[in-house]
């Protein structure tokens, strides 16, 4: 990657094999594929996609808060296992996610799905008198006594059109590249 500060250190790939790497990770190939069709090393294309993310979160970060109605959801992801599924299930990762309804996904790997984890993150991306709509998992309890207008939906007694989050994780993990990738914590 091309950098202008002083703290990071001049990449040695030439410009030209640079933006061509870049136009394949817009592009969506995956990294070893870009390596093979750009003639350089894996490694070096897997090294590139990553500072490419790492920048990407970056940017994500100071991104400004949602606001207006927001859809709140937790999900897990993970390899096929035998035996318990969904919460608590060895070797799945939990995956948090806000969605701006017509708008924007927020997506992050959590170490736990814990009430205080969805709550700071949703303080953290959430204007105040906002609207989360969330399902009635009970870490999202003390969303009504934080500033915001909370409304649950109850997928077990009713059906909504309004699954925007659902349907988010239902495409994620069959994308072309076959990997999810999603902003550190």
């Amino acid at each position: 990657m091309i950098y202008h500060t002083k703290s990071h250190r001049r990449c040695r790939l030439p410009v030209i094999t640079q933006k061509r790497l870049l136009e394949h990770f817009v592009a969506g190939t995956p990294a070893r594929s870009a390596a093979e069709l750009v003639s350089v090393n894996r490694n070096i294309a897997t090294l590139c996609y990553r500072k490419l993310r790492e920048i990407i979160a970056e940017q994500i970060a100071h991104d400004a808060p949602f606001s207006d109605k927001i859809e709140a959801d937790e999900s897990y992801f993970g390899g096929y296992h035998k035996g318990k599924r969904g919460r608590g299930a060895a070797g799945q990762v939990a995956v948090f996610g806000l969605l701006k309804r017509s708008g924007r996904v927020h997506a992050v790997m959590i170490p736990n799905a814990g009430h205080q984890t969805p709550m700071s993150l949703i303080r953290q991306k959430v204007l105040p008198d906002s609207i989360v709509y969330s399902d009635s998992w009970h870490a999202y309890d003390k969303l009504d006594m934080s500033g915001f207008h909370h409304e649950r939906v109850d997928h077990s007694r009713h059906f909504t059109q309004e699954r925007g989050i659902e349907n988010f994780w239902v495409i994620l993990p069959w994308r072309d590249d076959r990997a999810c990738h999603f902003a550190p914590f």
